[in-house]
Order: C-alpha cells, then sequence, then structure tokens
C-alpha cells in the first residue's frame, strides 16, 4: 500500500503567537527567551530575529548583541500549550485520527487510508487540497501561519515541511525523491547529527548524492546503522507513526543567574523541582522507577545520572532525597553548576493513587 504522510510544522510558533497577540510586535525581531542581560537562552525567535543571526538554543547574550533592536520576551508556556490544543484540534477534525504529535507545534499526519486506487505519486497528489485546507483554517481560525510536507515517508515529509518556510507547502512524489535528496547535506538526514556528519566527511561522503551513490559498506564508517542510514539516502522509510501518547518522563531545570555550587540553593533548587514533578505525577496518577539528575557547568559540559528503585514512586520528598543521593555519590558539584535539572521516567500507572479516588471519578 503506497503511503501519503504530511508534516505540519508551525512558523516560528512562540514568537508568531506573541505578534499575533501583541500586534504592535508585528513586523519586529521579536526573541522569546531570557533578557540579554540575564542567563538563559532563545527559546524561539520571530523571522525577522533569524535575519540578524538569531536562532533558538543560542545564548540570550549572544542574541542580544546580534539583534540589538530585538524584542524580548519571557515565555508564556501555558498560552503556547493551550494554543497547541486549538491547532491540533484542527488537524485531528480536518486530518482523521492517525495522528502524531512530536512536540508542541509539529504533528503527522497519515492519510494513506484516504487515497489508495491510486498510483503512488497520483496518491500523493490528491492529499494537497487537505494540506490546504489544513494551512488556511489554521491560518482563519488561529491567525497563525503553518508549512506542510506531503511525502511517501515521514523522513521526506520532514524534509519537505523544511524546505519552504514560511507559509510553504511542499510535495515530493515518489518519482522524484532520490533527486530531491540528492544535493542536500548529510546533516539532513534523519539521524545524522554532528559526530556523524564528520565521521561521513572523512570518508569523503558530504552530500546524500554521495551516499546513494556508496558502493562500500557503510557499516565500515557508522556501524550498525549503516543499512538504514543507506535507506534514508534513498528516500525509504517504514516507520510508522507512533500514536501513543504516554509521557515516558517527566523533568523540571532551572538555570542560575550566576554559577553556583552553593548547597543551599541547590537543596532548594531540587526541593522545589520534586515538587513540581511529584504534583505533575499526581495530575496524571503516575509513579516512577528511576529519577534522573541533570548538571551542566560553566563551560556547558553536561552530565546526566540516574537511579532506580525496586518500588515506583510518587513522593516529592523521596525524589528530592534521591536526587540530593545522586549529586554527592557521583561527585557532581565539584564545581559551580549554571544549569540543575531533575526528572523521572520508567513511568506506569499509580494503583495506589487510583485507589483513594472517590467512586464515579
Amino acid at each position: 500500500m503506497f503511503r501519503v504522510i504530511l508534516h505540519l510544522d508551525m512558523d516560528a510558533f512562540y514568537a508568531s503567537v506573541e505578534q499575533r497577540d501583541l500586534p504592535a510586535l508585528r513586523g519586529k525581531p521579536v526573541i522569546v527567551g531570557a533578557p540579554p542581560t540575564q542567563r538563559g537562552v532563545v527559546a524561539a525567535c520571530s523571522y525577522e530575529a533569524r535575519k540578524f543571526g538569531v536562532h533558538s538554543a543560542m545564548p540570550s547574550a549572544t542574541a542580544g548583541r546580534l539583534c540589538p533592536s530585538g524584542v524580548f520576551l519571557r515565555p508564556r508556556m501555558e498560552a503556547y500549550k493551550a494554543e497547541s490544543q486549538a491547532i491540533m484540534a484542527i488537524v485531528q477534525e480536518l486530518g482523521g485520527d492517525l495522528v502524531q504529535q512530536v512536540s508542541i507545534d509539529e504533528a503527522y499526519l497519515d492519510v494513506s487510508a484516504q487515497h489508495q486506487g491510486a498510483t503512488a505519486d497520483a496518491s500523493l497528489e490528491l492529499a494537497l487540497p487537505l494540506a490546504r485546507a489544513l494551512k488556511l483554517a489554521i491560518r482563519t481560525r488561529r491567525q497563525l501561519n503553518a508549512t506542510i510536507g506531503v511525502a511517501p515517508n515521514k523522513l521526506l515529509a520532514k524534509l519537505a515541511s523544511d524546505f519552504q518556510k514560511p507559509d510553504g507547502l511542499t510535495l515530493i512524489r515518489e518519482s522524484e525523491k532520490v533527486a530531491f535528496l540528492r544535493p542536500l547535506p548529510v546533516r539532513a538526514l534523519h539521524g545524522v547529527g554532528k559526530v556523524t556528519a564528520e565521521t561521513l566527511a572523512d570518508g569523503g561522503l558530504r552530500t546524500v548524492g554521495d551516499l546513494q551513490d556508496y558502493t562500500g559498506d557503510l557499516r565500515a564508517l557508522v556501524g550498525s546503522w549503516g543499512p538504514e542510514l543507506k535507506r534514508f539516502a534513498l528516500g525509504q522509510d517504514d516507520r510508522p507513526l507512533d500514536l501513543d501518547d504516554d509521557i515516558k518522563s517527566i523533568s523540571s531545570e532551572n538555570t542560575f543567574l550566576t554559577d553556583t555550587d552553593d548547597r543551599r540553593v541547590l537543596r532548594a533548587c531540587l526541593h522545589e523541582q520534586a515538587d513540581d514533578i511529584a504534583a505533575k505525577l499526581a495530575r496524571r496518577q503516575l509513579a516512577a522507577y528511576t529519577v534522573v539528575v541533570k548538571v551542566r557547568y560553566g563551560d556547558f559540559t553536561t552530565l546526566t545520572r540516574q537511579i532506580s528503585v525496586s518500588e515506583p514512586l510518587a513522593d516529592a520528598q523521596e525524589i528530592y532525597r534521591l536526587g540530593c543521593h545522586l549529586l554527592a555519590r557521583q561527585k557532581l558539584v565539584n564545581r559551580p553548576l549554571r544549569l540543575l535539572g531533575l526528572g523521572v521516567s520508567g513511568l506506569l500507572a499509580d494503583t495506589l493513587q487510583q485507589m483513594k479516588l472517590p467512586l464515579g471519578e
């Protein structure tokens, strides 16, 4: 069966919400994140700010130097989450039930069943009216722009949605996929990060076309992932949509205004994070088998350590205690910390919490 996959990606989502809600910001370089005078990073930025070289995850101080006219705004996560829910409701209303939301502003749709009985290319072309309808509905109902890619699989749909931003719509036909991929850098392929790209470059493989033409065994360069990488280079991807919306982990992080190794500050931070995590576990009636701590030092070296327990836990004090234990046992506070994070994983339903609920809930 031919597959027809759409990838929807909202354009500069956080910044676009701010520009919609505050019309005076339209056309201005909006940067959502910490102010440039404080420690922190850019969470998102408008396309006007991107023209100055600003991008997400950049230190706010750097963004301030690159874009002195930038309007810095603190993130309003609750507003963005509410907007995301409204957009995903439109996606499910028009696109059906086979929707995988992969982030607050991205989703895949599998509409293969709606377009069978034609050739592969024709099936993909039949999905274009749906893509246009989604874009129009989001623009008219939410006053925001989305870019959509239509392709025979997830790999290509994601690349298609990245191709003509903002407010774009790109179709990659089955018959055109190999040619579309050829000029792209290897970093464009799913799973190829900086280190893998450098390894491939050392072997003379810099573009996807180089991978397509390579007659050797890629396992010599990238290990057991070699065959899958070759398939990706040829536009082949049989990954299904992940329709399991179960939460895999819950975490909380704090970036300090100045690096610190003050135990009182760190303990207070862990306490607050543990309380936040426990509250989220309680709301979802979950418990966890694993506690994780994350530290980042002034040079951006980042470490994570975890500990698992035999009985699941959901209590804030227990999460806090294990977080302190990991910091001490692993000697992680051997110099001032830029960031401290606490999290839990290995989640399952908390049957004890459910038993406490009154009948009828």
